[in-house]
């Protein structure tokens, strides 16, 4: 497997690609869609568990549960209930992937592990995430392309064209497909307004970011760069500004791990800014709800990655995950109190990958502490700019 995950969907690998004691999901751990529970969450439920955390020779971290009952599940975000989660997770009716083995499909479940619903079951799917009004998803899937090449979402050379945009309710029916192209389409989220939903299309090897109404019109591409592949992109709560990765076409397979910058852009595909500055890979920027700080992800080793906490108005980020292996796919919870990642609880690098939690409540860092974003953070970038090195 490469040495860096190229996308958010990369989920969908990592997922496939764990030890023979990473057990996939039976017939009874893929329920039948049942009727969705109320909106409106109690106060943060306990732990199901002991808490589990692994690597106190380094540093502390906050207390972190896997979430139960629940196949091998990488990347996943919260509902606005605080408590529901969107993944795509490993599941043996889905399309094999370019290495045999099985695919994953989109569910829904709890950070406490029930309420458990698969909401597609056919084709490969990807990306996904919550409308904010509690109703409606949006998932990635080839579940019309199954005569297309499998490809493969970790690699930028082969990611799967038939990948195309879909909308449900919370029980998997009303299916309406919102893009119609072959193109690959995935990594996609939704304003907090519920008002945009911005995406990341690749044609011909070039990816980009787009935007597009709910009901799938009014498609606008916002980026549009030679060399930067942007990807990942999330809705800051002012509804205006989006959050995103990118790492350069030229770049990748020559310089290892492959560098990647945090980045923000308005909408419209203005005001485009960068929020770090070296040459490390700056992965899976997820920005939270204060309006200023973010998660991401950053290799200590080549096989030791872990979950940071930025600040877009500069400064050292925090370590948050100490674990001797892999951490990522880092998520917080609207409310700020929680935050969903990935980690690898087998006996090596990405073996055995699973959907933890981290209360996170203690850094105070919800809506209650918004901070508009202030335009003398971050650096205003040009279009395309050069790389200042060739090496990290």
């Amino acid at each position: 497997m490469r040495s860096v995950l190229l996308s958010c969907v990369a989920a969908v690998v990592l997922s496939s690609c764990m030890n023979a004691e990473s057990k996939p999901a039976t017939k009874a751990e893929v329920p039948k869609a049942t009727a969705p529970q109320a909106a409106a969450a109690p106060a943060a439920p306990k732990p199901p568990a002991a808490p589990v955390n692994k690597a106190a020779s380094e540093g502390t971290e906050m207390p972190v549960w896997k979430i139960p009952n629940v196949p091998s599940a990488a990347e996943a975000y919260y509902a606005p209930d605080n408590l529901h989660v969107i993944a795509q997770t490993q599941d043996p009716q889905a399309k094999k992937n370019a290495m045999g083995r099985p695919g994953s499909l989109t569910y829904t479940f709890t950070d406490q592990g029930t309420d458990i619903r698969r909401i597609n079951d056919t084709g490969q799917d990807a990306c996904s995430y919550f409308f904010p009004d509690m109703k409606r998803l949006i998932w990635t899937s080839t579940k019309d392309n199954l005569d297309m090449p499998v490809g493969n979402w970790s690699d930028q050379s082969d990611y799967p064209q038939g990948g195309e945009l879909y909308t449900s309710d919370l029980n998997g029916k009303n299916v309406k497909r919102l893009t119609n192209n072959k193109f690959y389409e995935a990594e996609v989220s939704v304003s907090p307004n519920g008002k945009t939903i911005v995406f990341g299309r690749q044609i011909d090897g070039k990816m980009d970011l787009w935007t597009m109404n709910p009901d799938g019109t009014n498609q606008k591409q916002i980026t549009n760069t030679a060399d930067w592949q942007e990807g990942a992109p999330f809705f800051l709560p002012d509804n205006e500004h989006i959050m995103f990765r990118a790492w350069r076409r030229s770049e990748f397979g020559k310089v290892k791990p492959t560098p990647m910058t945090v980045f923000t852009i308005k909408k419209d595909g203005t005001e485009w800014k960068r929020y770090t500055f070296d040459r490390d890979m700056n992965w899976a920027p997820y920005p939270m709800s204060d309006g200023r700080h973010y998660v991401f992800v950053k290799p200590v080793t080549e096989t030791n990655w872990e979950v940071y906490l930025g600040d877009l108005a500069g400064g050292p980020p925090r370590r948050l995950t100490f674990n001797d292996s892999f951490d990522g796919f880092p998520a917080t919870s609207p409310d700020g109190k929680k935050m969903l990642f990935a980690r690898s609880t087998g006996p090596g690098f990405m073996a055995g990958m699973y959907t933890f939690v981290m209360d996170i409540s203690s850094l105070g860092l919800g809506p209650d502490k918004y901070e508009k974003l202030n335009p003398k953070w971050g650096e205003p970038m040009k279009d395309d700019p050069k790389p200042t090195a060739s090496k990290g």
